[in-house]
């Protein structure tokens, strides 16, 4: 019977493609103020789980979806403006 140990080749081979590559760390960083906004929506709709909603969470909720909705604005308009080419000069 063969152990099976966490970085044994048999069960997972080490491969240089384990670890994230330039690139993909980029695009985690370019779309962390999106996951931020959403993160900060969901915790003022979870805060409404057990309670009904004041005019203060209505509020918290509004501000929230409009940070959610200018932050991926924002990520969509840096997105269109990397990926333009032959603009003129």
């Amino acid at each position: 019977m063969k152990p099976i140990v966490a970085l044994h080749d048999v069960v997972t081979p080490w491969a240089d493609g384990l670890e994230p590559s330039d690139a993909e760390l980029d695009a985690i960083e370019a779309e962390m103020d999106v996951v931020l906004a959403e993160v900060e929506l969901l915790d003022a709709l979870i805060a409404l789980l057990d309670r009904p909603a004041s005019e203060f969470d209505a509020r918290r909720i509004r501000r929230a979806h409009h940070r959610v909705l200018t932050a991926r604005r924002d990520a969509a308009n840096r997105a269109a403006g990397s990926q333009v080419s032959g603009d003129a000069a």
